[in-house]
This record gives C-alpha cells, structure tokens and sequence, in this order.
C-alpha cells in the first residue's frame, strides 16, 4: 500500500478515484463497511480505492483534555487498512488551520487534486470542517456541481446499539475482551515498539520484550495470553500489563511486556501487533524473584494450552 502525506499527492493515483473517509480509529466494523464499499465501487468501475484519514486524532487538535486513548495509533491503523485491500491511504495532517477551514474548501481541493474524483463514501451522519458544519447534505450539493457521486453507508448494528470507537474502547477498559471482538470483527490488538529494558527476564529464563506502546489503549493490568506478529509471522506468548509491583518500586507508567514462545532473536527496535486473546489473572506482587519464576512458568503453561 502507498501512504500519501497530502491532498496535492491524489494526482499521483490514477483515476477514477473512489475515496473513503474517516478518522477510522480502531477500523471496526462500522469503518469496515464504509472502506469495503469503496473497495467495490472502484472495482466496478475500474478505478482507484482510497482510504482518507487524518493525523493526529482530531481531538487531540480540537479538545486535547478530552482526547482518548487511542485504539490503533497511525501505523496500526495503516497496517490494518492495507489488510483490507486498499492500495492507497492519504493521511491528511490534522492542525489548528485545517480544523479551522470551511468544509467546501476542504472537499474543493480533493475534488481539484484526484484525476478524476468519482466518489466519496462516508459512514452515516458524517460531520466534518469547522465547527462541523459539513455533512453528507453539502457533500451531496458539492458532488453534483464537481461531478462526485456520494455514498452514506448506514451504521453497524449489533446487540441494537451502534459499531462505534468510544463503545469498543470502554469494552476494552473494563476488561471485556468479547464485547471488543464483536465489534471489531477481531481480537483486540497494540501494536508496541520494542525497547531495551532491565533484562530481568532474560535472567530468570522468560525473556520478555518492553514494548512502547503508540498512546493505545490497554486493557486492565493482569496477565494475558496473547499471539504476536513478528515480520508477518504469528507467535504465540504471554504478555503482562501493568505496573510491575515484585521488580518496580515508584513506577508511574503501565507497561506491556511480552514473552513469546519459541523465539530465538534480537526485537530490539521492532514493531510488534500484540493480539489479546484471553485474561490468565490479575497482576498482583510476589515474595520475591523466585516466586515470580514459578508463577510466570504457570502463566506460560496455561497460556500455550489457551492458544493451542
């Protein structure tokens, strides 16, 4: 898949062009939809599926003090977006000005940019531009005058409420592994980079990788079983979330660390999608190193037998 930077780059796709736009954090079922639909109706004319997004999340723009944690930062949601299918993905900076600009302006320039723009789709009720006050009405109006159709894909449905971010990431916060599966039509994933940490792992015989997570959402502190994509490959591990309370004394930032199983190599500066398939137990402090061993080794059995 090519990431575009910005709208000026739409000239290098060749058209008809077919866009999809979202914030798409999480790329749930909901965001699954209005990206499919692109998908085919590009492929039914012959031309260019691609999927609009924006970066940083506009919240963090708009109302930084309420600005969630995010489910997918921006390089998980780009590798679940080309697991899609998609070819192309523009990622439109997301500042104060843009935020700021009329929403005809904003639809203008793509129209100006793709060769030729055929399509936009958008997921039901999108707002957009300031102070939200482009909707699907105005994208519709635009169209016919540019020469853009314009698809509002309804809503996902499921237990009778919406497919939505903010209901999959409170699932994901109290824990409810399920609920988030549903809606997300996978397991809930982090996508970490690997950094050096105390090696204490290594010593006691679990090695483990310190991943940095992209300001996505954890689920609660406790033990997990969990698979891993390393480089396109699947491992199967044990990963911990929390605070460390037998080795860490004072530590104020949650940590992910992971065990994989069976991997022999060097992480150190690698992206890893850490997928969170079942809870083992709550993180809890140990009498010791000794008694912390025995318990990772538990975890590690129950773990390998969850995920066989």
């Amino acid at each position: 898949m090519e990431i575009l930077r910005s709208i000026g780059e739409l000239t290098r796709v060749r058209g008809p062009v077919v866009l999809s736009i979202g914030v798409f954090d999480g790329v749930h079922l909901g965001h699954q939809a209005v990206l499919h639909r692109a998908l085919e109706d590009a492929n039914a004319i012959s031309g260019r599926a691609v999927a609009l997004t924006f970066e940083p999340h506009p919240l963090r723009v708009l109302r930084p003090d309420r600005a969630p944690r995010l489910l997918t930062s921006a390089a998980h949601k780009a590798r679940l977006i080309e697991a899609e299918g998609f070819p192309f993905l523009l990622v439109v900076p997301f500042d104060a000005e843009f935020a700021a600009q009329p929403p005809e302006v904003f639809v203008r320039s793509l129209a100006a940019a793709a060769r030729p723009l055929s399509q936009i789709c958008v997921g039901e009720n999108w707002a957009f531009g300031a102070k939200r006050a482009g909707n699907v009405a105005l994208l519709r109006t635009l169209g016919a005058e540019l020469g853009f159709a314009v698809a509002e894909v309804p809503a996902v449905q499921i237990d009778g409420a919406t497919v939505s971010s903010t209901r999959i990431r409170e699932a994901v916060e109290r824990g409810d592994l399920d609920e988030a599966r549903n809606l997300l039509g996978r397991d809930y994933t982090v996508l970490g980079t690997v950094e050096p940490g105390a090696q204490l792992g290594r010593r006691i015989g679990f090695p483990t990788a310190n991943l940095r997570a992209h300001n996505e959402q954890f689920p609660p502190d406790g033990v997990y079983a969990v698979r891993v994509l390393i480089e396109g490959r699947t491992w199967n591990g044990v990963a911990n979330v929390g605070y460390r309370p037998t080795v860490a004394t004072g530590e104020v930032e949650r940590r992910l660390e992971v065990h994989v199983f069976d991997f022999d190599g060097d992480l150190y500066g690698r992206d890893l999608d850490v997928d969170f398939v079942r809870f083992l137990r709550g993180e809890r402090k140990f009498d010791g190193v000794d008694a912390l061993r025995e318990q990772i080794a538990r975890d590690a059995g129950e773990a390998r037998r969850v995920l066989t």
